[in-house]
């Protein structure tokens, strides 16, 4: 059986007294487009970056198609593409001239495939670097990342810049490039993005994993947002204790509510009153995200409302003198 293109296994990366990058095991199949979701600071990067050995981990191993990270990285540069989140390149050189030094460093691309790339992406190749907007910068990442035909693409915060036509294009090359048998991890902390194109799904929240799950299942288990009309005024606390539901508000006779499971036991309180209507619907992704995240939003919210109250106890000064 062949190995995984992609194995963490129990990775941790610490700087000091701060843990990056917290036991963090996962795989990624041939074949497969990987997200990997969190929010900026969450540890996607230091991941990244040990799995291809630019900084060594704490404990812990990456393996690239088969090879250590560490012990093959020169071997395993034959078969990756990779884009950082924080692409530099030569200023003064043209993007064509920026490709043909990397291809050099490669040992050669084959050169009507990068012209297609080009061509797909509609990246103008003959201005300096230098004059570049983002997303043209963007663009020449991506031909790079891709000019090899890799095996496995690594790409971090790929669409930082681009136009949403020229995103969907790029997303019509993932899904190509995996066609073909290779594989893309990809990073980035929109959900929506990785909603269009990935099979599985990692969160990662101050570098611990949060979960790993199939975009289908991660849709199929969504929680559902149900609006009932009802002929009289309802009180939201009622349904609080309805089993599945997690949220409820009342606004006279209308009722909204979040829900998940079976909806038996939530239509049966319901329909003990006389309801006149009943909209439903499930969550989008982004609201699903920010349920991995609920805790740490309470946390910062309840962190400002600190701020806030310890600002109302300062005094107030008007002018050098004060009051």
């Amino acid at each position: 059986m062949a190995p995984a293109p992609i194995e963490i296994d129990h990775l941790t990366k610490r700087f000091g007294d701060v843990v990056a990058v917290d036991d963090v095991s996962f795989e990624i199949a041939e074949g497969e487009i990987f997200g990997f979701l969190g929010p900026n600071g969450a540890g996607k990067s230091t991941t990244i970056r040990c799995l291809l050995d630019l900084i060594r981990p704490t404990s812990g191993s990456c393996r690239v198609l088969g090879l250590d990270s560490r012990k093959d990285a020169v071997e395993i540069r034959r078969s990756l593409g990779f884009l950082p989140s924080d692409l530099a390149m030569y200023p003064n050189l043209t993007g064509r001239q920026t490709l043909e030094f990397l291809a050099h460093l490669r040992g050669g691309v084959d050169w009507a495939w990068v012209d297609e790339l080009c061509e797909r992406l509609d990246a103008d190749l003959g201005r300096r670097v230098a004059e570049y907007s983002s997303g043209n910068r963007q663009k020449v990442g991506i031909i790079q990342a891709f000019m090899n035909r890799p095996k496995v693409a690594v790409l971090d915060e790929p669409i930082t810049g681009l136009d949403p036509l020229v995103q969907l294009e790029f997303h019509a090359m993932l899904r190509q490039h995996v066609a073909e048998g290779n594989t893309v991890f990809l990073s980035s902390h929109t959900l929506s993005e990785v909603e269009r194109v990935t099979d599985r799904v990692a969160f990662i929240r101050h570098g611990r994993l949060v979960a790993v799950e199939r975009m289908d299942d991660l849709r199929a288990k969504a929680v559902r947002r149900l609006r009932l009309e009802f002929a009289a005024p309802v009180a939201a606390e009622e349904f609080l204790s309805v089993e599945g539901v997690h949220e409820a508000t009342a606004d006279g006779a209308t009722l909204t509510l979040q829900y998940e499971g079976s909806m038996a036991p939530l239509l049966k309180a319901a329909t003990s009153r006389e309801v006149l209507s009943v909209e439903s619907g499930s969550l989008d992704l982004d609201e699903m995200f920010l349920e991995f995240y609920r805790d740490e939003v309470a946390e910062a919210g309840a962190d400002a409302d600190t701020a806030r109250g310890d600002a109302a106890d300062e005094p107030t000064t008007t002018g050098a003198g004060g009051v």
